[in-house]
C-alpha cells in the first residue's frame, strides 16, 4: 500500500493510496492545498476544518464548471468517443472494401 504525505494549512497529513497511485494522489493533494493557501492569503486564518472545507467547495466549483460548460470534460469526452466511432467505421468500411474486392477476383 502507497503513502504519502501532504502539507495543507501548516499541518502535515499521511494518506494512503493503492501502490502506484502515490503521483495522482500527490497532484490532488497539492491542488487542494493550493486552493487552501489562496483561501489563507485572502481570508486571513481560520480553522482548519474551515479552511478546508471552504478548499473543498472551491475545487468542487472548478469540477461543476467543467461540468457544466458546453467545452468543459464532457463535451471533451464526447468529442473523443465520436473521434473514436468515426475511425473505426472508417476501418470496417476499408475492410469490407478489401473483402468485396477478394471475393470479386477469381
Amino acid at each position: 500500500m502507497g503513502q504519502i504525505n501532504v502539507t495543507i494549512g501548516g499541518r502535515s497529513y499521511g494518506l494512503a493510496c493503492r501502490d502506484g497511485e502515490e503521483m495522482r494522489l500527490t497532484r490532488l493533494a497539492c491542488h487542494l492545498a493550493d486552493k487552501a493557501g489562496e483561501l489563507e492569503v485572502s481570508l486571513g486564518q481560520m480553522s482548519e476544518p474551515r479552511l478546508l472545507l471552504m478548499a473543498g467547495i472551491l475545487v468542487t466549483d472548478e469540477l461543476f464548471d467543467l461540468r457544466e460548460t458546453p467545452g468543459g470534460a464532457q463535451a471533451a469526452a464526447d468529442a473523443r468517443v465520436s473521434d473514436a466511432i468515426n475511425k473505426v467505421a472508417e476501418r470496417l468500411e476499408k475492410l469490407a472494401a478489401s473483402l468485396e474486392a477478394e471475393a470479386g477476383t477469381p
